[in-house]
């Protein structure tokens, strides 16, 4: 649980809306990602927060009941909008179910602020996407005279890339037609912002572009509560490990089993578990991930790889894992409750991030997650986040889509425990030093509060 939050810089509570489709809302048993940490530490301060969200939740596919309105654990009010149901990320069910939400978000707060049933709210901060509901967000605060803060969470284009099916460049030439003009979008929503905020420095230069430059803006990883994942101890190769000591037990967990110590002390090989907690739609390179058992086979690696997620392609992952044989052997959990991955992480020692191809401004949460974990991180990200592994030591560069440099990534690992080992260490450091929640969003919220009292 997250610390008690600093008293707020504004002389008086504000009362904010946040505006985001995609964010899983409580009661899903699922943790906090922006919105909501955002959220909790908004309500510690006294502020009044309202976060509206569709009535079809985007990651398990399935439509939120009723009732709506305070919730009492949480202190925030969650107000659902009805929009249609999609069973694809990328399709135009998708899209439909998006304008959906922009649309029917800005007449039920028109009416409610008009019929007093609603404050009239002092901020209102969207996330983008979804663009629709990002431009109703702006026209409702200019109406109601209320802060407009756009929260960028993806890169400029993503809409067109994402959500559209079919071949890629068929995306990018259609999306016109469809979406409308995208850049010009994009910068009449930047420039129209009275605050600018984003959970990438990558996003944020690409879509601040068209902003003032007198326009305060803001960068905040989502990033994770750090201390949600035990310390891992990382003992010398010399040391045993104390006398009934397991991963995955205890507050603070050795990193290393009994048989890495001895890998460590002679440097060989030895089974290696990674894991995989990222997107399972297509597009997002789980085809060499799903290639890869028998790819460190065929090497002679043992290795154990664990996707822990679901999505789409599940289905054929689990007819991967069922006709694995050799060193190599993969497990999939699909979606794990949260104190069950929490521990499926620390029994691991690498994690596997599949950037999509051409996606730079993404910092993804099983990245953050795997850093807390103290997991080395293999991945295949050409942005910000490979800029951030890089500089920290905390994890090795493979080719997206290309198995043979995922396999020679993860079998060099194996080959040189030590390396892994210094590895892990850093990759929780970065965890401490980038992503964790108990420090950034305090300071996100004490940036939202002086826009508040400076606009």
């Amino acid at each position: 649980m997250p610390s008690p939050a600093p008293p707020p810089l504004t002389s008086r509570p504000l009362s904010i809306w946040l505006v985001d489709a995609s964010g899983d809302i409580p009661g899903e048993d699922t943790p906090p990602l922006r919105t909501w940490s955002l959220a909790r530490v908004l309500v510690a301060r006294g502020h009044a927060v309202t976060w509206w969200a569709p009535t079809w939740s985007q990651r398990r596919k399935a439509i939120r009941i009723p009732p709506i309105g305070i919730r009492e654990d949480e202190g925030f009010d969650v107000r659902l909008v009805a929009v249609r149901p999609y069973q694809r990320d990328a399709s135009f069910a998708r899209i439909n179910s998006q304008r959906d939400f922009g649309k029917t978000f800005a007449r039920l707060a028109a009416e409610g602020v008009s019929s007093g049933q609603l404050s009239r709210p002092d901020i209102i901060l969207a996330g983008l996407p979804p663009l629709d509901a990002a431009e109703a967000s702006l026209r409702l605060a200019r109406t109601l005279d209320a802060t407009f803060i756009l929260d960028v969470r993806d890169s400029r284009h993503a809409e067109a890339e994402g959500q559209l099916p079919g071949p890629e460049f068929l995306s990018r030439l259609f999306a016109p037609l469809i979406l409308g003009n995208l850049p010009a979008r994009h910068a009449a929503l930047a420039a129209g912002a009275d605050a600018l905020a984003a959970d990438t420095r990558a996003a944020a230069e690409a879509a601040f572009a068209a902003a003032p430059a007198e326009t305060p803006r803001h960068v905040c990883y989502v990033g994770t509560y750090v201390d949600e994942f035990p310390r891992p101890r990382i003992v010398a190769a010399s040391e045993s490990l104390p006398a009934g000591a397991q991963p995955g037990g205890g507050a603070e967990q050795p990193a290393l089993i009994q048989g890495l110590l001895s890998r460590a002390a002679s440097g060989t090989a030895g089974v290696v578990e990674c894991v995989y907690a990222g997107s399972l739609d297509p597009g997002h390179g789980i085809e060499t991930i799903s290639a890869l058992c028998r790819q460190l086979s065929t090497k002679g690696v043992a290795a154990t790889i664990h996707v822990a997620t679901s999505g789409a392609v599940e289905a054929n992952l689990r007819r991967t894992a069922d006709a694995a044989t050799g060193f190599c052997r993969m497990v999939v959990h699909g979606e794990l409750a949260r104190r069950d991955y929490v521990s499926l992480l620390a029994r691991c020692e690498v994690g596997l991030v599949a950037g999509k191809p051409g996606l730079t401004a993404t910092v993804p949460p099983e990245g953050c997650e795997y850093a807390a974990a103290g997991l080395a991180i293999v991945h295949s990200s050409t942005g910000e986040l490979a800029a951030m592994i890089e500089r920290h030591a905390a994890g090795v560069e493979y080719s997206a889509r290309d198995v043979a440099s995922l396999t020679d990534a993860i079998a060099g690992l194996a080959a040189e425990p030590k390396r892994l080992v210094a590895m892990r260490q850093a990759a929780r450091r970065m965890a401490e030093v980038e992503f964790d929640r108990e420090k950034t969003y305090p300071i996100f919220a004490d940036w939202i509060e002086t826009v508040a009292g400076g606009v």
